[in-house]
């Protein structure tokens, strides 16, 4: 990645609008990054609160199993900001889900959390790459889980959509390291995200998974992310590739 400042660096967060990946806009905007929030819902309005704040963001609609939306996106980015840095990969179906055991996973519902957990980081990738060649690299970072490490029961879609976020991880990093692109990936812990709470998962995942089987035995909370995005988006990383950080509290190591 180019030696550029902060202050020019563009950064697109998907699913950026609420959660997990309205917490890590709004701490790529804190840190002097100008940042494109890229979701289905709510995403000028999410810019808009953050703008107010005194950053620097703008919000695009952006389906990310569709070719044409992720590749607008990416346009919107470079016409809004100049080029693209960074591609935050947060997009993923997980509050929506229903536990359940595995025979009854429609196969609708399993390619539904397949198309939007492993296409579309495919397919944001795809469409990110010509613009972060551009720049003369880049970083790509990819929400994983820590589920997938664990082998969590009744929810094999999600577990094995996760597993498969990690894989790519470490397949794009192969292939994009000689020309400057770090590809890694953040596997959080359960989260006490918005749409956690407001699904009322944590009562469902009980206090073993929430905090009992930490070693820091505290819920999770999405700003416990942010030190690792900051890592992996900024010039720290660089020698940095094909990674996966376990951000859990110490619930599974690596």
């Amino acid at each position: 990645m180019s030696e550029s400042p902060k202050s020019q660096r563009v950064a697109i967060v998907t699913g950026g609008a609420s959660g997990i990946g309205l917490v890590l806009a709004r701490a790529l905007a804190a840190d002097s990054y100008s940042v494109v929030i890229a979701d289905t819902q709510n995403a000028e309005a999410a810019a808009k609160t953050l703008c107010d704040e005194g950053l620097r963001v703008v919000g695009v609609y952006a389906d990310v199993t569709k070719v044409s939306d992720t590749e607008n996106m990416v346009a919107h980015a470079v016409a809004a900001y100049g080029g693209l840095d960074v591609l935050v990969n947060n997009a993923g179906l997980f509050t929506s889900l229903t536990l359940k055991p595995f025979d009854q996973i429609s196969p609708a519902e399993w390619m539904k959390v397949m198309e939007v957990n492993t296409l579309g980081p495919f397919l944001c990738a795809r469409a990110a790459l010509p613009a972060l060649r551009s720049r003369g690299g880049g970083r790509i970072v990819n929400i994983a889980s820590t589920s997938q490490l664990k082998g969590a029961p009744f929810m094999l879609h999600y577990t094995s959509s996760k597993g498969a976020v990690v894989a790519f991880t470490r397949s794009l990093a192969r292939e994009l390291g000689g020309e400057g692109i770090t590809v890694n990936a953040i596997a959080p812990g359960f989260t006490l995200s918005d749409g956690v709470l407001a699904a009322g998962m944590e009562e469902r995942m009980g206090e073993v998974v929430r905090r009992l089987s930490r070693s820091i035995q505290r819920d999770q909370m999405p700003a416990d992310l942010v030190g690792a995005l900051l890592f992996f988006a900024g010039d720290g990383s660089a020698f940095v590739t094909g990674q996966t950080l376990a951000v859990d509290g110490g619930s599974v190591f690596l």
